[in-house]
């Protein structure tokens, strides 16, 4: 592990700090300032040449930020002869902008992919990206993980009865299906119309939620608007109990007051992205990823599969 560097930028510090001591290696050294026109300087402050590094930058609010900063981290990896450099990015900016649904539409998340690939990153790890598929968007490694076993393992230590996991639209069918195998329950889904940019419309609900805890799983919390009428709409088909779990809890505007005030009855996210002591609220809760970061690490430095982390064990086994 001697040659193995953590390096974190200023978006994340908390996760990054926490994986380091589980790593058990302090986070290497790095100044990272904006001068007085709004531009980024970095300089890595120890020796990197021929070390195996890994960047551990979430790409949150203020996202362009937060971007620029993490390829100019690359850049200065690369100029000091890093001998592999690794990102972890639990969240990737953009990721909703994966197609052309209009004319004359970007694919943001495309160049995004370029940005990164041709800064000089080597590896790409990720949780829950908005669409699978944007995987092949980068020209390098890209390890993609899912946040719903780590919400599958707390429920089941929960022990509740009579659960059904809820998918809030027809795209999440697949992440629904897969927990709710996990857990050897049923699912319903949620049709959803969405008219317009951060605003839906619920259809109808597919699948028997009535008398049951509904378990809605999503990867994203923006506004919150979709999740809170998706959980009335529960509600009124008879949910006795509605619990939430999406991977990454960005909660922009007022959607951590919104959800307060909704019929949901607890929040679950993950520390993808720093969720501020403001945004907090009664009802939510934060698993770490954490540990789940560390095991990757470890392996890919020692050059051990993966495969192991993405198999998660069935029904009746132990999550």
């Amino acid at each position: 592990m001697r040659k193995l560097q953590l390096i974190s930028g200023r978006s994340h510090p908390v996760l990054a700090k926490k994986v380091a001591r589980l790593v058990k290696i302090p986070l290497s050294p790095v100044e990272i300032k904006n001068f007085a026109s709004g531009e980024i300087y970095v300089r890595v402050g120890k020796k990197v040449r021929g070390n195996d590094v890994f960047v551990i930058q979430s790409l949150v609010s203020p996202v362009n930020d937060n971007l620029m900063e993490l390829l100019i981290l690359v850049d200065a990896l690369k100029r000091a002869s890093a001998g592999r450099i690794n990102l972890i990015c639990p969240f990737i900016c953009y990721s909703r902008q994966d197609r052309k649904a209009d004319s004359r539409e970007p694919i943001t998340a495309k160049l995004v992919a370029n940005l990164i690939s041709k800064a000089g990153a080597d590896r790409l790890l990720t949780i829950d990206l908005h669409a699978d598929q944007i995987q092949g968007f980068y020209d390098i490694p890209v390890d993609h993980f899912v946040g719903y076993p780590l919400f599958a393992k707390y429920l089941k230590k929960k022990r509740y009865k009579d659960m059904v996991v809820v998918s809030p639209d027809i795209g999440g069918l697949k992440r629904a299906n897969k927990m709710a195998d996990l857990l050897g329950l049923p699912i319903a889904v949620i049709d959803k119309i969405r008219k317009k940019h951060n605003c839906a419309e619920v259809a109808h609900v597919v699948g028997e939620v009535k008398g049951k805890i509904a378990v809605i799983i999503d990867d994203i919390i923006d506004t919150g608007g979709s999740i809170v009428v998706a959980a009335e709409v529960l509600k009124e088909r008879g949910a006795k109990k509605i619990i939430v779990c999406a991977t990454h809890g960005l909660l922009s505007g007022k959607a951590s007051e919104n959800l307060q005030k909704s019929c949901v009855d607890k929040v679950l996210f993950l520390d993808s992205v720093p969720i501020s002591k403001e945004k907090r609220f009664a009802k939510m809760e934060i698993l770490s990823i954490a540990s789940l970061l560390a095991k990757i690490i470890k392996r890919i430095h020692t050059g051990q599969s993966l495969g192991v982390l993405f198999k998660w064990e069935k029904k009746g086994r132990r999550l």
